[in-house]
């Protein structure tokens, strides 16, 4: 290490001293928000949009399955693509995916309702002429929504369950 980092290392410790007496976790530290959100179990309809939605979101939840779920959270998609742009030939140079989640967390136990919320996803992609390539761009459409909708969500829910924590 050279002189400079050694001296950022330094001069950073009183800060880092400040935080700890503060009492600051961070959002997904251990005894934060981790345990909690681990125990929730997500229920998607069928379809090639709902199953990535709903492995982005056991990833982003980091779903905890030696435990049995102490939530549900019960997912209600609508998926439509919509042409935009003209190319040369008068066809669409582009296609806008849009994805609307409904989302309902409930207690598994006594069935109470705990958030529910709603996250509307834009995504565009190219408009390719070779079919297969098509098929691709719309998949990687649907997989960068997907992956967009869960982290939107990952996050209402981590200030739900810090809300309830305090």
């Amino acid at each position: 290490m050279d002189r400079r980092g050694i001296l950022g290392a330094l001069l950073s410790l009183p800060l880092l001293a400040g935080l700890a007496g503060c009492g600051f976790t961070p959002l997904y530290a251990t005894g934060g928000l981790t345990g909690q959100m681990a125990l929730i179990s997500v229920e998607a309809p069928e379809g090639r949009t709902a199953y990535l939605l709903r492995e982005q979101l056991d990833d982003a939840l980091a779903r905890d399955r030696s435990h049995p779920a102490a939530y549900r959270l019960a997912l209600t998609l609508t998926e439509q693509r919509d042409p935009r742009g003209l190319g040369p030939s008068n066809t669409a140079s582009r296609y806008e995916l849009s994805l609307d989640v409904h989302y309902v967390l409930t207690e598994i136990t006594g069935g109470k309702e705990l958030r529910t919320g709603d996250q509307k996803v834009l995504i565009s992609y190219p408009a390719v002429t070779p079919p297969y390539a098509g098929v691709v761009a719309q998949q990687d459409g649907q997989q960068r929504a997907a992956a967009e909708a869960a982290r939107r969500i990952r996050l209402d829910l981590s200030q739900y369950f810090l809300k309830s924590k305090t």
